[in-house]
């Protein structure tokens, strides 16, 4: 069974993933994300949702199934924006519940003309735009993929001066790289939005988050989306949401259908946001650390070229002759990770690894070594 090539996913599979080969040369699939990788898998790196759901999540979803018959309830809806505007220092006015942070890029068209897209990164916001049309710029950066390379050389140079929507993730999916707040903001410019992806912020420990997290800031030039999916294991039920500036929020939903979020999704997001984000999110932020911590370890040791982490995903390049050959056979033998040739500024020498923990690390470092010795005997 060979997986990581069965096709694309999300919107730009919805709307004719984008291959063509554009000016920066590059012709990846923004549509292709880790789920394809992941199907059927035994062992899987390619996804960065951690682990299972909780069983107080899935036990408090459970008490709300007999309101299924219901139409979701306003009320509930803006109970869950005041839980969730109280977390970050806002008012309920500056959320907006999403059906998954996927479903805030999808409307970003209708707050944009010129947008740019910092690279490496997710590729849905991209390919939500050029399905709909909108003519998207590329700031690709270089290795460490670091804002203070374009930032030191004088403004945000790279940027387009007429860009009005300016995207980047915090910590980047799929470089793992930590923006600081300051390097984040001076992004912004007249008559421009920020959009600032933090899908996987949550798990960044204490200490780091202070000085980067974007979410607590009020200014209508910067846009925040945050997902749930990823930290509390709900990527089946599509939960997110936004912050930002009343007006701008209110541009960015002005064309969402009735009900656009269902109840079990506004429970989900009650339920994080009223048990979620004490102990049971400092305790998921521990083991993220500790899990990448020992993960990188066993990586280099093998020989693994491993970038500093910030996330709970490292890019690594394998000490294999043929890494997509080795991909390949890792596919046949139930071990998935991240292709990174379908991200702009990246190419197939390098993988993202969701972090994982010491069996599966090494099944994978085991499976590698074997693949190494196959292909240096050729």
């Amino acid at each position: 069974m060979e997986m990581g090539d069965g096709g694309a996913s999300g919107t730009a599979a919805a709307a004719g993933a984008h291959h063509a080969a554009d000016a920066d040369g590059f012709a990846g699939d923004l549509g292709y994300h880790g789920d394809v990788a992941a199907r059927g898998a035994l062992v899987d790196f390619a996804v960065n949702v951690r682990g299972t759901t909780p069983r107080w999540l899935l036990d408090g979803l459970g008490g709300h199934l007999n309101e299924l018959s219901a139409y979701p309830d306003p009320m509930l809806d803006r109970r869950v924006r005041k839980l969730i505007a109280a977390r970050h220092g806002r008012t309920a006015d500056e959320v907006l519940l999403l059906a998954g942070v996927a479903e805030g890029f999808a409307l970003l068209p209708h707050i944009c003309r010129r947008p740019a897209v910092i690279h490496p990164q997710f590729t849905e916001p991209e390919a939500a735009m050029r399905a709909a049309g909108v003519d998207v710029d590329r700031v690709i950066l270089r290795r460490p993929w670091d804002l203070r390379q374009m930032l030191g050389e004088g403004g945000d140079a790279g940027v387009p001066a007429d860009a009005d929507v300016v995207v980047v993730g915090n910590p980047t999916n799929p470089t793992s790289v930590l923006h600081s707040r300051e390097e984040i903001l001076a992004l912004r410019g007249p008559g421009r939005i920020v959009v600032v992806d933090e899908a996987f912020m949550d798990v960044v420990p204490a200490d780091e988050y202070a000085g980067a997290e974007a979410a607590s800031v009020r200014d209508p030039g910067v846009l925040v989306f945050r997902s749930l999916t990823k930290t509390w294991a709900l990527a089946g039920l599509r939960c997110g949401y936004a912050l930002g500036a009343p007006e701008v929020l209110a541009k960015l939903a002005a064309r969402r259908p009735a009900w656009p979020v269902g109840t079990l999704q506004l429970h989900a997001m009650r339920l994080v946001a009223e048990h979620g984000m004490g102990r049971p999110l400092e305790a998921e932020r521990a083991d993220t650390v500790r899990e990448r911590t020992a993960m990188v370890g066993a990586l280099v040791d093998a020989g693994w070229d491993v970038e500093p982490a910030a996330g709970p995903f490292v890019l690594a390049r394998p000490p294999v002759e043929d890494p997509e050959a080795a991909r390949l056979t890792l596919a046949n033998r139930g071990v998935a990770v991240r292709r990174c040739d379908t991200f702009p500024g990246l190419g197939p020498s390098w993988w993202r690894l969701a972090v994982r923990g010491e069996t599966d690390v090494g099944t994978l470092v085991g499976e590698v070594a074997r693949i190494a010795v196959v292909q240096s005997e050729r």
